[in-house]
């Protein structure tokens, strides 16, 4: 089982860069585990959907509307089947990924112990990606597969290619849907079919030679994702801490696996960020670690964490982001 150190550091993805080179830098320099940056101010197709729907069959594009939506097409359908079965891997092409074209061109010839990528994950996808009708295509049982198909070969593909530089590869699987999972909105997902979506793309990414993680931002069914093949959960520590101290029994399980909680404690909103020093936020870490530490071992807790922010920072501004990643590196100086 690989071993990352406690209060090791990364990002989530988005970062707020007009210049791929500027966005690489900083995932480079501000953290231990570096990640290729996702970078959305550069167009709808960086946005999370839009950047790994690159190669569905029958997805459809207005960039000028940015509006994306799939047109039934037994065709593309078809063809989509036969290359998917000789070419598991699909590639994420620089158009609708300069942040990672760019991150792979600059740590050419070197080696690192670690890094990172993502892909939007298969609830998030098939939940927030249309069709011709309007309906979310997780409810056609095909279209989903094929995006669960889809989202697969972009995993695999990402490990494949940060392998040449890293002794291992982390990919998170961004859920940001699943803190509405359970909701009147989203009745017709069972839970069965939500682990079976994670456990499939998760599996993809173990098989690939990768450490599958899970990102979801606010609150979730932790039980539920504790319990599929992820490895590392990381969510936001800073708004919803303590959360996690609902769920012990199942907590403690999956620290004792082997399984990572990185917890995202430096807030991304502007209002918190603002507001926030080093200061103040040990002050929070120490208040989640007490808190927690009454239902879960605390030790366990301490051996099994990494440091992240709380989510993307693509909606702030370079200064803001700046300021995230300066106080995560300081809160992991005073903690480690």
């Amino acid at each position: 089982m690989v071993e990352i150190k406690p209060f090791t550091t990364t990002g989530i993805g988005t970062l707020p860069h007009r210049s791929a080179l500027e966005a690489v830098e900083l995932a480079m320099q501000s953290v231990d585990i570096p990640f290729w940056p996702q970078l959305p101010a550069l167009g709808f197709q960086e946005q999370m959907i839009p950047q790994y729907s690159e190669g569905m069959p029958g997805v459809r594009m207005d960039m000028e509307k940015e509006r994306i939506w799939v047109e039934r097409d037994e065709e593309e359908i078809a063809r989509f089947y036969e290359t998917c079965a000789e070419l598991p891997s699909i590639a994420v092409s620089h158009d609708f990924a300069h942040g990672m074209h760019a991150f792979t061109s600059r740590i050419k010839g070197k080696r690192f112990p670690m890094l990172k990528g993502h892909v939007t994950g298969p609830l998030t996808f098939t939940l927030g990606l249309k069709d011709s009708a309007d309906r979310p295509i997780f409810f056609d049982e095909e279209l989903r597969e094929l995006a669960l198909m889809l989202l697969k070969g972009k995993a695999r593909w990402q490990v494949q290619q940060l392998r040449q530089f890293a002794d291992e590869v982390i990919v998170f699987i961004d859920e940001p849907i699943l803190s509405a999972i359970g909701t009147s909105a989203y009745l017709g997902v069972s839970q069965e079919e939500t682990v079976r979506l994670l456990d499939d793309i998760s599996e993809a990414i173990t098989h690939a030679g990768g450490i599958p993680g899970i990102h979801c931002c606010g609150r979730a069914d932790w039980p539920l994702v504790m319990g599929t093949s992820i490895r590392i959960l990381n969510f936001d520590v800073y708004g919803y801490g303590e959360t996690l101290a609902i769920y012990p029994e199942e907590t403690t399980d999956f620290l004792e696996r082997g399984g990572i909680i990185a917890w995202g404690i430096v807030p991304t909103l502007g209002e918190e960020i603002e507001h926030e020093d080093e200061t103040s936020l040990l002050r929070l870490f120490d208040e989640r670690r007490q808190h927690l530490g009454k239902v879960i071992p605390e030790e366990l807790l301490m051996s099994n964490i990494m440091l992240t922010p709380s989510c993307g920072t693509g909606s702030r501004t370079v200064e803001e982001t700046m300021k995230i990643f300066q106080l995560l590196m300081r809160l992991k100086e005073e903690l480690a």
